[in-house]
């Protein structure tokens, strides 16, 4: 399978290089699922695959590539996110992590989804591949 990567050098800077998937590496997802919400487009595109795909409720839907980009940057970036009732689970270098979001920004009601992100242990980083938002009301 070929996985289109964040530039090297973003790639550097953003994701901490882990062997193997073990407790720790449970910790930087969840801290790269954090920060996906909350630190902005730039951020998020350094941990995020070329070739990522988002399904979001629509509009805007199903998102590839530039698209991503263009809706989180329209959207104004989450001042918090709590993660609750997180799970999960791994295969070899695909880790899935799955969690209800409570987030908020200025000037929108409070958030609540279903949330479910794929990241793959490519080249000693984490990147994500997909990320999916089923919204509870």
């Amino acid at each position: 399978m070929t996985v289109g990567k964040a530039p090297a050098s973003a790639r550097k800077n953003s994701v901490r290089k882990q062997g193997g998937k073990n407790v720790k590496d449970n910790a930087i997802l969840w801290d790269l699922e954090a920060r996906f919400w909350t630190s902005g487009a730039d951020s998020a595109r350094t941990m995020t695959s070329e070739n990522a795909v988002m399904i979001l409720p629509y509009p805007p839907g199903i998102l590839r590539g530039n698209l991503i980009w263009k809706h989180v940057k329209q959207n104004a970036v989450w001042r918090t996110v709590e993660m609750k009732d997180r799970s999960e689970t791994s295969h070899g270098v695909v880790a899935v992590l799955a969690y209800l979001a409570i987030a908020e920004k200025p000037g929108s009601p409070i958030y609540k989804a279903l949330c479910a992100s794929t990241y793959l242990l490519d080249d000693g980083g984490w990147l994500r591949l997909s990320h999916q938002q089923t919204p509870t009301a």
